[in-house]
């Protein structure tokens, strides 16, 4: 008995030795494999990013250039080769996660396999040390004819236990480690979400420049003239409706002041992610401020020079340039009020594109002049949730984002044919928001 347990001890620390050697070479040639993959892929995608921050300052440039129908064609065509751009960082870096999840796969399985193994060996040898402890060790010695081969069994069972002993804790630390690497693999795998998610996104973006691009080419037959003619029927009805409009607010009901929600800052985030507002900043000495706004609420210069458009009254949001197909985002929790598109009736150049959502707080959010709609009616939204893409729809001589604050009590959604009986007006059956002038509120009461 004592002799099969020297052997199992020998066994024990041989088998161990000849596994765990084989096991790491191979993780790590995987690793290695895996580690190059992903070098490879950061290379690309620091490459892109360069090539990124190239085509934005491209779209800088435009900005600030007359706008004509060839600065508009070249806008979304530059903006649609940013966003395939940023498509290839993202599938980069899908590739990469996907790797990082095969290294740690693999890692995890190598972790089991070793786990399982000294948890095998262990039990064996355990069961050994319990039989040959069977028989009492004053009783091994009295019945032994050799005595130094008893002490020598004797010794080599201690050196078992603490090799045991040792291993047990390995055992431990091996399964803390598992769980670490567990971990890790939730992490990616939710990084790989977000990636996927993003993904999306921005192949949504790609759709809405290719449709504005092939709307624009539609509307002017590709002629300077035809665009020059375009914007100027735009502003013409766009004067008409606003007189409209405003005799409608008029005699709308004024909203009680107490249903007014208290101005504060930060109440409304930005309606574009972080980093296209921390793009923005680069184009100060190009706009004047750090939030891409071309025009501010209220009786703004431009407002007051075209005072027949604002009927006296001043802009009613403010105006956000972003390239066309820039998506859009839910500027705080609530719930779509509703959606529309006035440039289906034909002669309305007003909001194009619109979406308005309905929050808790007693503030409503209008985003106008998009290029894509992707919320509907009743839906429950979240901040910074995308609700479509930006656009040059409806009255917009370049690409912006009309974003408008109102107080929701003070907020219907009319014709101005079903208010009033007006059919005078392209817009006369075109459904929009409309409300009393003090249910307009200025969104840098809530933005900033």
């Amino acid at each position: 008995m004592k002799s099969a347990l020297v052997i199992s001890g020998s066994f024990f620390s041989v088998f161990l030795m000849l596994i765990g050697s084989s096991i790491v070479h191979a993780q790590t040639a995987q690793n290695s494999d895996v580690q190059s993959q992903i070098n490879t892929q950061s290379q690309q995608i620091s490459a892109l990013q360069a090539e990124i921050a190239g085509y934005e300052k491209q779209l800088g440039a435009l900005s600030t250039q007359k706008q004509t129908l060839q600065s508009s064609l070249k806008s979304i065509d530059v903006t649609r080769q940013k966003t395939a751009a940023q498509i290839s960082v993202i599938e980069d870096e899908i590739s990469s996660a996907n790797a990082q999840l095969q290294s740690l796969g693999g890692l995890i399985a190598t972790k089991q396999q070793q786990i399982a193994t000294d948890k095998e060996v262990l039990s064996e040898s355990i069961r050994t040390i319990n039989n040959s402890d069977q028989t009492p060790l004053i009783a091994s010695i009295f019945s032994s004819q050799n005595f130094l081969a008893v002490w020598k069994d004797v010794n080599d069972q201690i050196q078992l236990s603490e090799a045991l002993k040792a291993d047990m804790q390995t055992l431990s630390s091996a399964t803390i480690a598992l769980a670490g690497q567990q971990a890790e693999v939730g992490t990616t795998k939710d990084k790989l979400s977000g990636y996927s998610k993003n993904l999306v996104t921005q192949k949504g973006a790609l759709d809405a420049t290719a449709q504005a691009k092939q709307q624009l080419i539609t509307q002017t037959n590709s002629k300077q003239e035809s665009y020059q003619k375009l914007i100027a029927t735009k502003k013409a009805q766009e004067i008409s409706f606003e007189n409209a409009l405003s005799s409608l607010e008029n005699s709308l009901k004024n909203v009680n002041s107490s249903a007014v929600p208290k101005a504060g800052a930060g109440i409304l985030a930005w309606p574009f992610s972080d980093a296209v507002m921390n793009n923005c900043q680069t184009l100060v000495s190009d706009l004047g401020n750090p939030y891409c706004i071309t025009q501010y609420f209220g009786n703004t210069p431009f407002a007051t020079a075209n005072a027949a458009i604002y009927s006296g009254m001043g802009h009613d949001g403010i105006d956000i340039g972003v390239p066309i197909g820039t998506p859009v985002q839910a500027a705080l929790s609530g719930t779509v009020a509703d959606t529309g598109n006035t440039d289906l009736v034909k002669g309305c150049y007003s909001f194009g594109k619109w979406v308005m959502i309905a929050h808790a707080n007693g503030l409503s959010t209008m985003y106008a002049h998009l290029s894509v709609i992707s919320v509907s009616a009743g839906q429950q939204v979240s901040t910074g949730d995308i609700i479509g893409y930006s656009g040059m729809t409806g009255y917009a001589t370049g690409p912006h984002l009309h974003f408008g604050v109102y107080a929701t009590a003070g907020v219907q959604f009319l014709t101005l044919n079903a208010f009033r009986g007006d059919t005078t007006t392209g817009c006369a059956h075109a459904t929009m928001p409309v409300a009393p002038k003090n249910a307009y509120l200025n969104p840098l009461s809530y933005l900033l």
